[in-house]
């Protein structure tokens, strides 16, 4: 039997082709390895780069995102310049100009001998490495163009060759299945912060606590979400405008308590329901004021509910920072759709409280005229009956001036049922008047009238706003000794002769009780508002032992210039 003829050998390999694919391919399953580890999306550009350089033997390499309009680079990861130069270097390619925005709308690899003679080059930046050899290798995702991987300078000066070329965009085709998947995780976790933001401010109102803590959980909220250098809360001004009514900021800002004017476009289009999104607020020209100019994106939402704009959020991000996302507007529009929501709830407590206010008001107007006067008038006429019955001299002056004081008392009532029954409308405007007005309608709910003392000409010193801003502070201040204190006795003192630390002229708010004093631990948050609100006036804020037996209680200071 003949054996089973043998199969021939194959052919041997061209000699050099061998000898680089027994290199490049190890090199190249590891770099796909690596670029497939892992699911956060910076890291996996990050090690795109690497991968990418250690294949093709670079010193240099970058990946190039685009934007979401194709046309410009949303975001530039880098590898090979260490920190130090790329501080040197500064702002990185936008993708408008150059050899780099040139590649944005290429779709095909590009490999360059001398990327300086290259026509579409504008040179190098100060302080960027030297570069000579280049390639650009374009990485999609789901058959879109995700952004450009670039390469530049060989090791040993060599030039990139056809391997090179090949090799990349091997790994760039397994970068961009990376990408793709590393984006749906980004997608689903930023998602998920979001909704988590949304409860934190439905929990934060629906909790029992201030509007105000509200509005500031949103402004923090939003700021911490959107990556923003600030978050913004504000209200309609009763004057026209909006009013800056709460802001979350890394730095002490002074914005608080800031209208701005009805003639702004961007507030104009806030009070009609429409979101507003501004690529560079140094450059555009709805930006009215200074302080919007100083920053770069903004993205400004109305808050809506029913179709009644409720106010408006504002995150700016730092200049030169990325513009906002469509996803991300998407996020913020339904986040602020949230807030609004708040918002209305927030509304519909203060007008349920003032309500109760205004009630008990009435009540005890009607009980002090029907009750009181009509008993302390009866009084006075059985003194004055029994004054005209006697005959002692001492006795006769004593009831006098018994009815004398009567009188008075019951002058002193009618004013006080005449300021109950008196709208808020119907008040006057002055500083001293609402210091009044704030005390009186305390006494409801505490159940007595705080004392009061007024220093200096409190309504001729005292600015508008800081006045504004006095009165809210005490009006915290009243509420959290209502509500946690459980005082018998407070003293309200407004100095306008005061003088600041740094030697300016202020005025200054105390508010003493004999209380159970602040428990270790406990809540903070109305503290924290005072604070803020005094900062952002150029003011500060602190509280100390009250007026109780050994201290008692809580003294809380508030202090901001005229």
């Amino acid at each position: 039997m003949s054996a089973a003829p043998r199969p021939d050998p194959p052919p041997p390999p061209s000699p050099g082709l061998s000898a680089e694919l027994a290199v490049r391919v190890p090199q190249l399953l590891e770099a796909m390895r690596s670029v497939g580890s892992g699911l956060e999306l910076h890291s996996t550009l990050e090690r795109i780069c690497e991968a990418a350089a250690t294949l093709t033997d670079a010193r240099y390499a970058g990946i190039g995102v685009v934007d979401e309009d194709g046309d410009a680079l949303a975001d530039f990861v880098f590898h090979g310049v260490d920190a130090g130069t790329a501080r040197r270097i500064g702002r990185f390619p936008d993708g408008h100009k150059g050899l780099l925005g040139a590649l944005v709308r290429e779709s095909a690899p590009v490999r360059l001998v001398d990327v300086t003679e290259d026509p579409r080059s504008w040179g190098f930046p100060d302080h960027h490495p030297r570069m000579r050899g280049f390639l650009g290798v374009p990485i999609r995702v789901s058959g879109e163009v995700f952004g450009t991987l670039y390469l530049g300078e060989k090791r040993g000066g060599d030039l990139f060759n056809d391997y090179d070329v090949n090799m990349v965009r091997v790994l760039a085709t397994e970068a961009g299945i990376a990408i793709g998947n590393a984006r749906l995780y980004e997608a689903a976790k930023q998602r998920e912060r979001w909704i988590d933001g949304s409860v934190a401010v439905t929990t934060a109102l629906l909790s029992g606590g201030d509007a105000e803590d509200a509005l500031q959980v949103v402004a923090e909220r939003a700021r911490r979400l959107s990556g923003s250098a600030a978050g913004i809360v504000l209200l309609p001004a009763a004057e026209g405008g909006m009013e800056i009514v709460a802001v979350s900021s890394e730095q002490p800002s002074d914005q608080l308590g800031r209208v701005v004017a009805p003639d702004s476009e961007v507030i104009a289009q806030l009070l009609d329901g429409r979101p507003v999104f501004v690529a560079d607020a140094a450059t555009d020209p709805r930006m009215l004021s200074a302080l919007a100019r100083e920053y770069g994106p903004i993205m400004a939402l109305p808050l809506q509910s029913g179709g009644r704009v409720l106010g408006a959020l504002v995150t700016p991000r730092a200049q030169g920072e990325r513009p906002f996302t469509e996803t991300e507007r998407t996020l913020a529009i339904q986040f602020a759709s949230q807030a609004a929501l708040a918002l209305m709830m927030a509304e519909t407590q203060r007008d349920r409280e003032r309500l109760a206010v205004y009630e008990d008001r009435d009540r005890i107007a009607r009980d002090l005229h029907d009750l009181v006067i009509q008993r302390l008038f009866a009084t006075g006429m059985m003194l004055e009956s029994a004054q005209r019955g006697s005959l002692v001299p001492e006795v006769r002056h004593g009831v006098a001036n018994a009815v004398d004081e009567l009188d008075v008392t019951i002058q002193e009532i009618r004013t006080a049922i005449f300021a109950l029954q008196q709208g808020p409308a119907e008040a006057p405007s002055g500083l001293r008047t609402r210091v009044l007005r704030e005390i009186n309608m305390a006494a409801v709910p505490l159940g007595f009238k705080p004392g009061h003392r007024f220093v200096g000409a409190v309504d001729t010193t005292v600015g508008d706003l800081t006045g504004k801003n006095l009165i809210a502070a005490l009006r915290e201040a009243l509420s959290n000794a209502f509500r946690h204190a459980e005082a018998a006795r407070i003293e309200v003192v407004v100095d306008a002769t005061a003088t600041l630390p740094d030697g300016r002229p202020g005025v200054r708010l105390t508010v003493a009780d004999d209380g159970v004093g602040i428990p270790a631990g406990g809540r903070r948050s109305g503290l924290q508002n005072l604070k803020r609100r005094a900062e952002s006036l150029g003011g500060d804020s602190w509280y100390g032992p009250g007026i109780g037996e050994d201290g008692g209680g809580t003294t809380v200071v508030w202090q901001a210039p005229h």
